[in-house]
């Protein structure tokens, strides 16, 4: 890195002054001084305030180990370790009944329910196919994907077969979705005479024409000079869902940003997506393409012409309090608190929204992996004092707050109470959930298999949790409630069944992996009023299921089980951290042990090595296992990446292997990783790897 700069006595890498004082600033009526000033006013304030706030992890985690020790070999005694967790603060008192008084939230937080994707800020691409993944073609996602049960596409060209099977399929979600006064959609010769809340062109001849159900629109294409539309009895051509409603641009778990130089390319995208002018290109079939946002869809109505948004509602989910980066130094030398820096940058950044993105003038900023009430409570204070230093009126930030850790979970409502101003997101996120879960009671003995944590109490009554606590703290119509993401981006089949389960628990977003994955989870906020099903989940589900800890309690363990969930997560490291340490990618679709495609990043990592951290400590598994697991999923992660011109194979010489030598550490080093997070591990090798490429 080129030699620091000083800005109001701090230590500034060139690439960061850079973006901020001519790509960042210039529009905002802020002077540079000004800025880099106010920067170091907060951070002098709030930097050993994060500190301290990290410094009470490690004590109540400390404590937790202390008691779990103390009590080895004897059966876990549910409500004296209730009362221990109220007695060291980690369990605080609930406050009185509330609601949250969020104001200028768009429809898409607050009164509508759908998809919402989430994307790495470091790709272009992604990031302008997400931010266009308002609006997707239901024949595409169903003619290209397994979620239709018919043959798949012949190759070379249009299956006329499979074309009809979609079109079918497409008609039978129309009659349930809005159907026609009489008769099926599969019928329909004209639509001339369908209500219909806006169309394009001659009303009694349109091109499109738009229906809405459960607040989403849908656009049916007329065109029958198209192959499709000519063999449609209404000259329908395609089926345009509403989809992905809002979308979450990522600088934390699926990015690997380690120095400046990454973390002004992610502030760089943001900024082309609050601008509008984000570009990328391509090369697709021999030709170089161009891709931009897209724009408002424009409709007339009976009222006149209106317009309907063209594009997701966009979120910037920030790191959270851990980690720091070299791109500021403090004054005592020190590395910025990167949580710290995400918020001034990306709320400076935001302020080029002139009403692309919010119409109610809101910046989003989804804060992940705080700890409990007073790790929010300090987001809120740092959320004000930005706000302070950038002119903006108190609360235009509203905070996304994700529900990922144990302690987070254990205190909800006082969580959501220290933001009540301005919350406008809770989600679940069980994988990063589930690590903490480990980690936090490491010492308590074995945990069960990975594929059996879903059935734990604990899961079912934190899910349960979220939604009811959430709903009672007046969250509906104000905020999102969110789910989790759906990991399989190649079996939409599987996801059709299965992720319904999101809006019929009450929460009106849920995560998906892929604009078409939005097009075809969008289909179930059709299936389900969520906001009528509201009421029907609110009770609120007991703490004591969720403090049940997921012990293999008197198990036998077989050989040949031990090894399998052995060689099950030393493929997962592997396969996610060689790319993330060797290449700087954070987030892909990685195949799995049985070659199946699953989109990786941080918090799956933290499961699987939490999870052999603890077979380790607890003697079901010996180092010696676990190399051999991590030697042979070497070879086969080494396999599964033999197309890739820039992969760098692991398995010939592991100790050579900077990505190997860091999966290992992720798991001998687990026990003492700050509540199991990767991220510091992966920050020290990849540093390492990037030197080295140097």
């Amino acid at each position: 890195m080129s030699a620091y700069l000083d800005r109001s006595g701090l230590k500034v890498a060139p690439a960061l002054i850079d973006f901020v004082e001519h790509e960042a600033l210039p529009g905002t009526g802020i002077a540079p001084d000004v800025l880099w000033s106010g920067l170091a006013d907060i951070l002098g304030h709030f930097a050993p305030h994060n500190r301290a706030l990290l410094g009470k992890r490690d004590t109540l985690q400390g404590r937790i180990d202390e008691w779990h020790i103390a009590r080895a070999g004897q059966p876990h005694d549910a409500m004296a370790y209730e009362a221990f967790l109220r007695e060291i603060g980690y369990l605080v008192a609930e406050p009185a009944a509330f609601a949250i008084t969020t104001g200028n939230v768009d429809a898409e937080v607050a009164t509508l329910a759908g998809p919402q994707l989430v994307v790495p800020s470091l790709n272009t691409r992604f990031a302008l196919n997400a931010a266009n993944a308002r609006w997707g073609s239901l024949y595409d996602a169903l003619y290209g994907t397994d979620a239709l049960e018919a043959a798949p596409a012949v190759p070379g060209g249009y299956d006329p077969v499979r074309g009809a099977a979609v079109i079918a399929y497409a008609k039978q979600f129309l009659d349930g979705a809005v159907p026609l006064a009489s008769g099926s959609w599969a019928d329909l010769t004209s639509v001339a005479d369908v209500p219909a809340i806006g169309w394009r062109g001659d009303r009694s001849n349109p091109s499109a024409i738009l229906l809405r159900h459960n607040g989403l629109h849908v656009e049916l294409v007329i065109d029958r000079n198209s192959a499709i539309g000519a063999s449609d009895p209404a000259g329908i051509s395609d089926v345009i869902l509403e989809s992905a409603l809002s979308t979450i641009i990522d600088l934390e778990d699926s990015i690997a940003a380690v120095d400046a130089e990454d973390k002004v390319a992610a502030y760089r995208t943001w900024l082309g997506l609050m601008k509008g002018d984000l570009v990328a290109t391509l090369e697709k079939g021999g030709r170089t393409l161009t891709r931009a946002l897209d724009a408002d869809r424009e409709w007339q109505g009976v009222s006149g012409a209106f317009t309907l948004h063209g594009r997701s509602l966009m979120f910037i989910r920030n790191v959270g309090h851990l980690m720091t980066n070299p791109a500021i130094l403090l004054p005592d030398g020190s590395e910025v608190p990167e949580g710290i820096l995400d918020t001034v940058v990306t709320s400076l950044v935001a302020m080029h929204d002139r009403g692309g993105n919010s119409r109610t003038g809101s910046i989003y900023i989804v804060k992940p992996k705080m700890h409990g009430p007073e790790e929010a409570a300090f987001t809120n204070a740092l959320f004000d004092a930005t706000e302070d230093l950038l002119g903006l009126t108190r609360n235009t930030i509203k905070v996304g707050v994700m529900d990922e850790e144990r302690r987070t979970s254990a205190n909800l409502a006082a969580t959501i109470h220290a933001v009540r101003t301005r919350i406008a997101f809770i989600n679940t996120g069980f994988l990063d959930r589930t690590g903490d879960e480990m980690h936090t009671s490491m010492r308590a003995g074995p945990m069960v298999p990975k594929a059996e944590m879903k059935a734990s109490a604990w899961i079912k009554s934190y899910e349960g949790r979220n939604v009811a606590i959430g709903l009672a703290c007046g969250l509906s119509g104000r905020a999102q409630i969110g789910k989790g993401m759906w990991a399989a981006p190649d079996r939409m089949a599987d996801m059709m069944v299965q992720k319904i389960g999101h809006p019929m628990s009450g929460a009106n977003t849920a995560w998906v992996p892929s604009p078409t994955a939005a097009t075809l989870h969008a289909m179930h906020y059709h299936q389900v009023d969520v906001f009528a099903r509201q009421p029907e989940v609110a009770a609120i589900p007991p703490l004591s299921d969720l403090l049940t800890i997921p012990l293999a309690v008197g198990r036998n363990w077989v050989p040949a089980e031990v090894e399998r969930e052995l060689d099950n997560n030393a493929q997962g490291i592997l396969g996610y951290v060689v790319r993330w340490i060797d290449q700087g990618i954070g987030c892909s679709k990685v195949p799995d042990i049985d070659d199946v495609g699953l989109m990786e990043d941080r918090a799956t990592l933290r499961i699987s090595s939490q999870h052999m951290a603890n077979w380790l400590l607890h003697g079901v598994c010996t180092a010696e296992q676990v190399d051999a697991a991590l030697l042979r999923m070497a070879a086969k992660v080494d396999a599964q990446n033999a197309g890739d011109a820039l992969y760098r194979p692991m398995a010939p010489d592991p100790a050579a292997s900077i990505a190997f030598t860091a999966a290992r550490a992720l798991v001998f080093e687990g026990l003492t990783q700050p509540n199991g997070y990767t991220e510091p591990l992966l920050h020290k090798f990849r540093q390492a790897a990037k030197a080295g490429t140097a």
